[in-house]
């Protein structure tokens, strides 16, 4: 009889301090008056991110057999809550992207995730830093350093020469090619971009502090609203990305609000799944019908909660900290 692997993949003392730190989460938004929420993991759309994996299944309701999608956020039921009044909420919650699997990812992991209607991004950055040193402690935290503001375009023409806004496509293929050792000669424009960003210019951030990117191309925006960079007037995303020890742990939004801009984005996400051979995802119509009542304005994030976790406890790979990991599970 084949031996199987029943044991958890994290130790019964690194689960402990895992809760301690859950702990220090939610103390530090009661402290803040943001109510904790519980949403599903299962919803009627997915995310259409031609980046993300959407995982579905076929469940009995009482429409009859319906295909449901397994939540790669809470973020569409959080934001129906703030559209029905709910006010600053915070969520620990499961969530799920296929594929990925690795020393930082799992299929199934924790997102904290939390809205904080009227806030700034300026206002949200410096609550996701003062969250960050509250998990790590008085040691990492002193060591994880000051905040400092970094803009896309300057990272890449400080690590690469070049302005990812304006740089020649068949350039840019050439050296994402070079970079990563693949054929990049049909790549889009932000495939190129985002290989360059993960292997060249993440590894250097946050070793001097905490290192928030800012001013991302208006192309990934997502469920961000954008604005115009008042260097020359490009429209870029008006959201942040938070790396800590060459980590990234947080992607946070000036939350749209536009029911008919997030509709045609929805749209524009499942023509180029189609046009490179993906699967369609099933719009989340209930975000759009929230979105058309009204949702307030103001701004949200998500962290992986497991990475600060391997961090805060010095574990080499996310499964470290979960109790049964991918495979194991």
């Amino acid at each position: 009889m084949q031996e199987i692997d029943w044991q958890p993949t994290a130790t019964m003392a690194t689960l402990r301090e895992r809760a301690r730190l859950l702990a220090e989460v939610r103390a530090f938004f009661a402290a803040r008056g943001v109510l904790e929420v519980e949403t599903p993991v299962l919803g009627h759309g997915g995310s259409t991110d031609v980046h993300l994996a959407s995982l579905s299944l076929e469940a009995t309701t009482p429409a009859g057999r319906e295909r449901l999608w397994l939540q790669t956020s809470p973020e569409f039921h959080m934001k129906r809550l703030l559209a029905a009044g709910s006010g600053p909420t915070f969520q620990l919650a499961r969530s799920f992207r296929d594929g990925e699997v690795g020393g930082r990812h799992n299929i199934e992991f924790t997102m904290l995730e939390w809205y904080r209607p009227g806030f700034s991004l300026d206002e949200l950055i410096e609550e996701t830093v003062a969250l960050i040193h509250q998990v790590l402690g008085p040691e990492l935290g002193g060591e994880a350093g000051p905040l400092r503001r970094r803009r896309y375009r300057e990272l890449f023409r400080e690590g690469l020469g070049l302005d990812p806004f304006s740089v020649d496509l068949d350039a840019l293929r050439l050296l994402a090619g070079e970079r990563g050792g693949l054929d990049m000669r049909d790549a889009q424009r932000e495939d190129c971009l985002d290989l360059l960003m993960s292997l060249v210019i993440e590894p250097t951030l946050g070793h001097e502090g905490v290192d928030v990117v800012v001013d991302y191309p208006a192309s990934q925006a997502a469920l961000a609203r954008r604005h115009r960079d008042p260097e020359d007037g490009e429209w870029v995303a008006s959201r942040f990305e938070v790396y800590l020890a060459g980590l990234e742990l947080a992607n946070g939004y000036d939350e749209l609000t536009d029911a008919d801009e997030q509709r045609a984005r929805f749209a524009e996400d499942n023509a180029a799944r189609r046009q490179l051979g993906l699967p369609e995802v099933e719009v989340d119509r209930r975000l759009l019908a929230a979105l058309e009542h009204g949702m307030p304005a103001g701004s949200g994030v998500a962290l992986g909660m497991d990475r600060l976790i391997q961090l805060a406890l010095g574990k080499a790979s996310v499964a470290e900290v979960m109790a049964f990991a991918t495979p194991n599970c």
